[in-house]
């Protein structure tokens, strides 16, 4: 098998990169190692993954854009079986910040790496790290019930796939990945590609570098580390349903070796593994030793106050469930810290 993982580098990237390599497999990472730049970090991020990686043999690494046509037809080579596309603009309030560059990473790069695969490899699978954003504020019209360290959902259990994308605000990031979401099922129907749609909750796991405004899991365990301060926009009582990265990769994988021939999922923990920020700050003292200094800022414009996804779909569509809880992942990712806490 030979497959193609774009921002190969990212939590996301790494991990699927892992998995193919330890499955033998011969894996291609693209990846233009710019998350840094992009969150205004001094710090490198992404270059540790794409160090660690290369103690696998059968992985090649490129650095190139995925907005770049001849790097993404160089990484493509001769042809390969599957591409997963994780590269991306992944901050909303950097997309605020920076419309234009969100998109043509977002949407523009997406249809590059779709186009480029058509012309030379229209065979193989293609999957989509797509977004809850892409729903927007219809999520916010989901009736709620305030609860002592969080909000819960009054007559659902989750977010399905229903779920209305337009009619509604969203932000940048929100219009780019849908922009990129519609075009991954449009190769499906009008050019008769294997494509799948996942449109993600809140992943994390190890080697995840947070910031402020993306990967507030992995944040929260750093500053805790560091002895940083975090702001907690809003009450706190905020829900999400966390999927720890490799039992996202499994998921992937149960597409790329199935029959279907496209697919559009929701995916996240579900209802069984959901935390709120109150609830993980009294945690973080259990995972890191240290307590987490915490301050609160008003909301965030289109900041969800619930998101859990309705895996129901994915579950029976692919055969798949997440075997990895909040505590056990938390853990795994709390561990990982500490150990390389030099490179924070």
């Amino acid at each position: 098998m030979r497959i193609l993982i774009t921002g190969g580098a990212g939590l996301i990237g790494s991990h699927c990169a892992e998995f193919y390599a330890r499955k033998k497999a011969k894996v291609i990472v693209l990846d233009n190692l710019m998350r840094s730049e992009l969150f205004k970090s001094k710090k490198q991020s992404v270059e540790y993954n794409w160090n660690y990686l290369a103690k696998y043999k059968n992985i090649t690494r490129i650095k190139g854009d995925v907005r770049n046509e001849q790097d993404v037809k160089k990484a493509i080579g001769t042809g390969v079986d599957a591409v997963i596309h994780t590269a991306g603009q992944p901050g909303v309030p950097s997309s605020v910040r920076m419309p234009r560059e969100d998109f043509s990473i977002n949407a523009y790069g997406t249809l590059n790496v779709l186009e480029c695969l058509r012309k030379k490899s229209p065979k193989a699978a293609f999957v989509y790290c797509s977004t809850n954003k892409v729903y927007g504020e219809n999520v916010d019209k989901i009736l709620l019930k305030k609860l002592k360290t969080r909000y819960i959902y009054k007559n659902i259990k989750g977010v399905d796939e229903t779920t209305l994308t337009d009619l509604t605000g969203h932000t940048p990031y929100g219009v780019s990945k849908l922009v990129g979401d519609l075009y991954t099922q449009e190769y499906a129907h009008i050019y008769g590609m294997k494509t799948a749609v996942f449109r993600m909750s809140c992943i994390y796991g190890q080697r995840q570098f947070g910031f402020e405004d993306q990967g507030w899991v992995a944040w929260y365990i750093i500053a805790s580390l560091l002895g940083k301060q975090v702001t907690i926009f809003g009450d706190g009582k905020q829900v999400r349903d966390l999927l720890y990265a490799e039992d996202l990769v499994r998921a992937y994988d149960c597409f790329i070796q199935g029959k279907q021939s496209h697919a559009l999922v929701n995916i996240g923990g579900g209802g069984k593994n959901t935390i709120s920020l109150l609830e993980f700050v009294s945690k973080i003292k259990n995972i890191t030793g240290k307590e987490l200094k915490v301050k609160f800022a008003d909301w965030r414009p289109s900041d969800q106050k619930v998101y859990i996804s309705d895996i129901s779909k994915v579950k029976k569509m692919l055969g798949w469930q997440p075997e990895i809880s909040v505590e056990q992942g938390l853990l795994k990712l709390g561990q990982w810290v500490k150990q390389n806490i030099k490179i924070f």
